[in-house]
């Protein structure tokens, strides 16, 4: 191997750590906010990253009952101007 591709692999093994830091928290944002929004403890989107866990729990999220109260639209009176 000559020295400028050992240079550009060391390079890339320096940043690569960084782009899937990126991308971990890129993917876990959106869970995050999704679990809290169902009612559940949002510490359950880091099994997100587990690749066949977090398919499962798409499934779980997609088909249990969010624990949420609906809003009774009905009450609602909106502001006079």
């Amino acid at each position: 191997m000559d020295p400028h591709t050992m240079h550009m692999f060391a390079a890339m093994m320096a940043i690569f750590p960084i782009f899937i830091l990126v991308f971990v928290v890129v993917m876990l944002l959106p869970f995050w906010m999704i679990w809290k929004k169902a009612g559940f403890s949002p510490w359950l989107s880091l099994l997100m990253v587990v690749p066949l866990v977090g398919f499962i729990m798409l499934y779980v999220l997609a088909f249990i009952d969010w624990k949420v109260v609906p809003v009774n639209r009905t009450t609602y009176i909106p502001p006079q101007v």
